[in-house]
């Protein structure tokens, strides 16, 4: 079901019990360990960079385009090195990333490129679904998201043997091709994970498929209003959406003047608004930006991104109401 409408063959797709599972998985199949870097962006949930932490590998940030939040293929060519194992790109708020110039650099300095595809689900490029580009596309089916299972996760992977083995990893490293003539016993050849999707999580999931194409026509329909009467509204930027791909409109993404006034004026009117996710190198827990490597572009983003309403649960009344609640001003 989700192969086809991904147009992938189902035995690359890979279940798991939430998208971080994914990355871990996908960052143990890659080799990254002690002594690696892994290149990613700071604007992301924590969920797409602490798994890079726990191989014990360097995590170098690198810079986020002004215009979609998306990781800046221009400022990783500086961090990559004879380390550099893997480039970790989010399709921020369901927009793709710059996808040819990723898989160019990963390519040229034999990286492994890595889709966090949380957002993206329903997403294309250059007419195809995301889950064709990178070496691996990870997908949240977290409570949130657009398809849920009330949570969990799916790994594309590029090459059918490299699903066969993140299919025995994902469940204690047991290969249940290889059972006994019983089936008592199954080998165990590699240590694994207790990463695998249940049978309940997966019944929600197959129950929720038909509804996608619905839910992501709706979210299409709300952003192409907000695209429309928002465009000329004073002190708002637009993301940009490039005519070859299309946005799953995951999240709806302004960057706006007088960040904190416009969020009251829309809570004043009983609208919420939110940034969803901050910028991971503030949190302790991470590195810091490199000194001598300043990201103009996240220090941009970040002073002015906000993410108003759009879902299921938006009307195109509800939708019509937040336009013209932000065109009054702030």
């Amino acid at each position: 079901m989700l192969g086809d409408y991904l147009q992938l063959d189902p035995y690359n797709l890979v279940a798991v019990n939430s998208c971080t599972s994914a990355i871990t998985l996908v960052l143990h199949l890659s080799g990254v360990t002690a002594g690696d870097e892994v290149i990613t962006t700071p604007m992301t949930c924590t969920a797409t960079n602490e798994p890079i932490l726990h191989t014990g590998a360097r995590l170098r940030w690198a810079d986020v385009d002004l215009d979609t939040g998306n990781i800046d293929p221009s400022s990783i060519l500086p961090l990559i090195n004879e380390r550099t194992k893997a480039i970790v790109a989010v399709h921020w708020g369901g927009i793709p990333c710059d996808l040819d110039t990723l898989s160019e650099i990963a390519e040229k300095h034999d990286c492994v490129l890595i889709e966090d595809a949380a957002h993206a689900l329903g997403a294309s490029y250059h007419e195809r679904p995301i889950g064709h580009h990178g070496h691996f596309v990870c997908f949240s089916f977290q409570a949130v998201k657009l398809i849920t299972t009330g949570d969990g996760g799916v790994l594309a992977c590029r090459e059918p043997m490299v699903a066969q083995r993140a299919r025995r990893l994902r469940w204690y490293g047991i290969d249940r091709d290889r059972r006994a003539e019983f089936g008592e016993d199954y080998p165990i050849d590699e240590l694994g994970f207790k990463f695998h999707m249940n049978d309940i999580a997966a019944a929600i999931g197959i129950s929720a498929m038909p509804h996608l194409s619905e839910l992501l026509e709706h979210r299409a329909q709300i952003a192409t209003l907000y695209d429309t009467e928002l465009s000329s509204c004073e002190g708002i930027h637009l993301l940009s959406r490039a005519q070859h791909l299309t946005s799953a409109n995951w999240l709806y993404t302004l960057r706006v003047e007088r960040r904190n006034d416009f969020r009251r004026a829309l809570a004043e009117a009983g609208i919420e608004t939110s940034p969803v996710h901050q910028r991971n190198d503030q949190y302790t827990a991470f590195p810091p930006l490199e000194p001598d490597y300043p990201l103009p572009g996240l220090e941009a983003f970040t002073q002015q991104m906000v993410c108003i309403p759009i879902g299921h649960w938006v009307t195109l009344e509800d939708a019509e109401r937040i336009v013209s609640v932000i065109r009054e001003g702030w």
